[in-house]
């Protein structure tokens, strides 16, 4: 009997074992197999593991009440110089390319102009009237010390005294007016860039800043009237001005000479400092954004006007814990993140965020700092 029972149980076991056997390779053998929702489990030997990275939750300090806007950059209007035409005239040459760079009082270019010619008349013909002058006044004091003397032997009346000393006092006025138009015509000279001892109907435009040419809308040999229309632009690149759009809700957070932090597309990764030195009086009906503007410092040149980034500003932080982008992933509208139980044991969990920097991500629920999470390769136990 006993022994009926002992063949009945090893025929079971075997059966159960093929069973097994079977199910199991109707099934496949998968690497990783969740025994419960949300909860994956890897073996000890599965290629998985060593394309994934765990780490634990640390803390990190990120902004409060942060102000974040797109912005671009642009050439600070203090440091700009529009290059007009001094007088009429034809454009003999143009000295300079666009995008050179130019020092304060470098030739830009020569115009011929008949206005040399006639201020060079001007200032010469200023400088023999007070020349003029000079001699009427040094013989009005003769005439006035001669008439004092005869006055004194009696030799002439107190009439020709007063007579004199009118007209020292008429020849020290017209010496003061000479004087006058003799420096209105040097300095009209010098606006031309002329030499008056070197006398040239050539006018040379100079450089009125140091700086970047970075527009020439003149050509040689054009011929131009308009001393308003610009011939040039030169910006001394040196700081840049970045223009963001700052919405209405926020610019309560935002003070004339405060720092903010810019965020370049060019420049990724990259943090530059500017402060604020401008904060527009009115709101733009559309948007609903007012224009901030903060001055950068750029004295490597590699802010260039029309690149785009993005402003950030807060005036306090906070610790909080912190995990990396790559950690987040998305299940139906929530972010989730994967966190280890044990070695190859993992269970999803919804967390919370919050403000992002620097690739990491605030995290306001659902985690605490020392938690274990998968940093990289979550993605590869998402499709388990």
């Amino acid at each position: 009997m006993r022994s009926a029972v002992f063949c009945l149980s090893v025929v079971c076991l075997s059966g159960c074992n093929h069973l097994e056997r079977a199910a199991s390779a109707n099934r496949g053998s998968p690497e990783a197999a969740p025994v419960a929702p949300g909860r994956i489990v890897l073996p000890p030997d599965s290629r998985q593991l060593g394309r994934i990275r765990v780490a634990p939750v640390s803390l990190a300090r990120f902004p409060v009440d942060e102000v974040q806007a797109p912005g671009k950059v642009e050439v600070n209007p203090n440091r700009i110089s529009r290059v007009l035409m001094p007088v009429g005239g034809r454009v003999r040459q143009v000295l300079v390319k666009l995008g050179d760079a130019v020092v304060e009082g470098q030739s830009l270019l020569s115009i011929d102009s008949p206005e040399a010619g006639l201020a060079m008349a001007a200032h010469s013909r200023a400088r023999s009237e007070e020349r003029q002058a000079q001699a009427a006044l040094k013989k009005a004091k003769a005439d006035l010390e001669r008439v004092r003397d005869l006055h004194q032997n009696r030799a002439v009346a107190l009439k020709e005294v007063l007579n004199a000393e009118n007209d020292l006092a008429q020849a020290q006025a017209e010496v003061e007016q000479a004087r006058y138009t003799c420096e209105e015509a040097h300095q009209r000279l010098q606006l031309l860039g002329l030499d008056p001892h070197r006398p040239a109907l050539e006018i040379v435009v100079r450089a009125p800043i140091g700086g970047k040419v970075l527009e020439i809308a003149v050509a040689p040999g054009e011929y131009r009237t308009d001393t308003s229309a610009s011939l040039m632009t030169i910006a001394d690149l040196r700081s840049v001005w970045i223009t963001a759009d700052v919405p209405e809700s926020s610019i309560r957070l935002v003070r004339i000479g405060e720092q903010v932090h810019i965020e370049l597309a060019a420049y990724p990764g990259e943090t530059f400092h500017g402060r604020v030195m401008r904060i527009a009086d009115s709101v733009d009906p559309v948007t609903r954004t007012i224009k901030v503007q903060a001055e950068i410092p750029n004295p490597g040149g590699r802010l260039r006007p029309e690149m785009f980034g993005r402003i950030r500003h807060s005036h306090a932080v906070e610790s909080a814990p912190a995990i990396p982008d790559s950690a987040l992933l998305q299940r139906q509208g929530r972010n989730v993140v994967l966190v280890e139980e044990a070695p190859g044991q993992f269970h999803e969990i919804a967390v919370q965020t919050g403000a992002r920097q620097a690739g990491l991500t605030a995290v306001r629920d659902g985690l605490k700092a020392g938690d274990r999470v998968v940093v990289e390769g979550a993605v590869l136990l998402s499709k388990n």
